[in-house]
């Protein structure tokens, strides 16, 4: 009985053919779920780190005092732990995947956004001489 079943299944491998997609010749099928890769937006990215921090294969580095944000694509698991941990949406899922590559990838951005200046506050003496004049003028 056991070589019958065995027969049968070969048979049906060689009629079937293979139950894989050859990838890089055929693109793989994405749906609403399916994780890709990790885009960056330096214009938002305001350096707070918690991207780099929540990162479980530490494939993101960034220095803050160059401005420089990294990502490692060869230890990019793509969890998306960066994705939800960013405040500022810099990071995105993008479900498209790269072509396989052979050589070592580090993509470097450099950071573009600029912080707003405070503005300037008032010195004190002119902002307690103006309640004085409108207390004067009320009486």
């Amino acid at each position: 009985m056991g070589i019958f079943q065995m027969t049968r299944t070969v048979l049906r491998n060689l009629a079937g053919g293979p139950d894989t997609r050859p990838y890089p010749a055929v693109p793989a099928r994405t749906g609403p779920f399916t994780r890709g890769h990790v885009t960056f937006d330096p214009a938002t990215c305001r350096s707070c780190g918690l991207c780099s921090r929540r990162c479980p294969c530490e494939a993101i580095r960034l220095d803050k005092e160059e401005k420089v944000w990294e990502i490692d694509r060869m230890r990019c698991i793509a969890c998306g732990d960066c994705v939800e941990g960013c405040p500022f949406g810099s990071l995105m899922m993008e479900p498209e995947y790269f072509s396989p590559v052979v050589e070592h990838v580090v993509e470097r951005y450099t950071i573009t956004y600029v912080k707003p200046e405070k503005p300037a506050k008032k010195p004190a003496e002119e902002s307690t001489g103006a309640k004085e004049e409108g207390a004067d003028a009320g009486a």
